[in-house]
């Protein structure tokens, strides 16, 4: 599956920030942002549905995370 997120995350030494955590939290699944998009987009690609652990996990770390 494929999940699309608008989010604030508008620069490298951002993606740098969040990076750990995602890799972490989702070791099996391939993800990258789009700082080109103006809603900075975060794409997901894995066989799980993790939409509500993406949004709490950015929240928590200080970004602000929406599925589009």
């Amino acid at each position: 599956m494929i999940f699309v997120f608008k989010t604030n995350v508008d620069s490298i030494s951002k993606v740098k920030k969040v990076t750990p955590k995602l890799n972490q939290l989702f070791p099996n699944s391939k993800w990258n942002f789009d700082l080109e998009d103006c809603d900075y987009i975060l794409r997901f690609e894995c066989k799980d549905d993790i939409i509500e652990k993406v949004i709490f996990l950015m929240k928590v770390i200080g970004f602000e995370c929406e599925v589009l």
